[in-house]
């Protein structure tokens, strides 16, 4: 922020100076003049408004036989921001500096980052009876942006579609990449479905929850006390799920984030290596945001963006900047919206989906033949890979026990001979482990993050291999 123009490749100044109307690519869409940047709203119901952001990579690489991907990036939360968070602080062109980040996922792919569900980020709700109950109308109203974008749009219809999501956003990537699916079959959306990839996502929060008191007790951030006490509440959780208290449920699990947190001298959820208030970037980020009085049930949400607010560079917050100088480019924004004003309330109308599993959603892309990426940071706590590997065994798919059986690959980066990383893949589901990352694979290992989503696009621009041959 603050910063001249000079620095930037897709300079601001020059942005505000050249934005066009699309009239035959995307209707009713605002960008940049020479197409490299759309974006605009659609309403998919009465009264609710998603807000997408579509980049065309400069390094597309157009191969009939290998076509250019585009890569739609689902937030967690649920109320985070994939135009905010996604954009400029993990994967976009550019960072929360207005500067050129060196690991964007451009240089594999286009990028869709999309505020879902509506009242997230820019996208709003007119009402509050139009904000969404559960994953799969949220699964809904993304099927009806992407039929939008793409019925009509022959350029997007070439490029196959990736489904990339994160924490949360992982429930949203299984109930959309089947409703995606059903779309297809039904002649009702003209798009290729390439794949789903689930970074580090809350797909069993049951899983997770049990994988806590162990994974903390192992490594010396709980003792055996905290350990009993956290597995006491894994297993109230557990009974209220089996009894359909999916909100009960929810909120068992704030009182066993609060119980770690405190027993642990307030450890960091998204990386077990560190305490969650001990970084000064991190202090500055809290001070400055406009979003700390939230309820106890939001705590996740709270730590989301005071972890990325601390691993950024920015001299200012992410909200200053999207109601700043971002909201002044996009021309459509809503005076009276303020970026995340509504995203409080769209974890509140979730609040009964928030700890429902999708593990018989994975089960059935596996079984449709659609490509399934797993991908989790070695040091993430909320959705551990502890976790995640124990839902992967409750999967029904008939290819999990020759999944299981297989060794695995390691991976390295820029020929350093360093282990980065692990990868086993049977048919169609896919699993990397990312050595030294938390819950945000792409900040904290953006080498093996942009080789990773080159080979689960099957980009033309994909690296040569990064897999040790034995």
């Amino acid at each position: 922020m603050g910063k001249s123009s000079s620095l930037l490749p897709l300079s601001l100044c020059s942005l505000l100076l050249c934005l066009s109307l699309f009239h035959v690519k995307l209707a009713n869409a605002l960008g940049t003049a020479d197409g490299s940047e759309e974006w605009g709203y659609v309403q998919v119901r009465p009264k609710a408004h998603m807000f997408w952001w579509l980049y065309r990579s400069p390094q597309r690489v157009h191969s009939a036989s290998k076509p250019w991907p585009t890569v739609l990036w689902l937030q967690g939360g649920p109320g985070g921001s994939g135009v905010g968070v996604g954009n400029f602080q993990e994967i976009g062109p550019l960072d929360t500096d207005q500067k050129p980040r060196n690991s964007t996922w451009l240089q594999k792919a286009d990028l869709l980052f999309v505020d879902n569900p509506v009242g997230t980020g820019y996208s709003y709700v007119e009402d509050k009876e139009a904000f969404v109950k559960t994953d799969w109308e949220a699964a809904t109203d993304l099927t009806t942006l992407l039929k939008k974008l793409y019925n009509k749009n022959e350029r997007l219809q070439t490029s196959p579609l990736y489904i990339v999501a994160e924490s949360y956003g992982g429930k949203f990537a299984v109930t959309l990449g089947l409703s995606v699916a059903k779309a297809i079959k039904a002649g009702e959306l003209n798009l290729t479905l390439g794949g789903v990839a689930l970074g580090d996502t809350w797909i069993s929060p049951e899983d997770f929850v049990f994988s806590w008191g162990p994974l903390l007790l192992d490594v010396s951030r709980l003792d055996y006390n905290g350990a009993n006490k956290s597995n006491s509440l894994a297993e109230k959780i557990r009974q209220q799920l089996a009894s359909s208290q999916y909100g009960e449920a929810t909120e068992t699990w704030s009182q066993l984030e609060e119980m770690i947190s405190s027993s642990s001298n307030n450890i960091d959820f998204y990386n077990f290596l560190l305490d969650s208030e001990n970084d000064p970037l991190s202090t500055v980020a809290v001070a400055s945001s406009k979003k700390l009085q939230i309820s106890e049930k939001l705590t996740m949400k709270k730590r989301y963006s005071m972890y990325l607010s601390s691993k950024a560079s920015s001299s200012g917050s992410l909200d200053d900047l999207m109601n700043g100088i971002i909201k002044e480019k996009l021309q459509i924004i809503p005076k009276n919206l303020s970026w995340g004003d509504q995203s409080d309330d769209v974890f509140n109308f979730l609040v009964e989906d928030f700890m429902k599993p999708r593990i018989s959603e994975v089960d059935e892309l596996l079984s449709l033949r659609v490509n399934v990426t797993i991908y989790n940071g070695q040091v993430d706590l909320i959705c551990a890979t502890k976790g995640t590997e124990a839902w992967v065994q409750r999967l029904k798919w008939e290819g999990l026990q020759n999944f299981t059986n297989l060794e695995r690959k390691p991976l390295y980066c820029n020929n350093d001979g360093v282990t980065r990383g692990f990868v086993k893949s049977y048919q169609n589901l896919h699993f990397y482990w990312i050595l030294g990352a938390g819950h945000f694979v792409p900040v904290d290992q953006p080498c093996i993050a942009l080789n990773m989503v080159g080979d689960i696009t099957q980009s033309p621009a994909a690296a040569p291999s990064w897999i040790k041959k034995k």
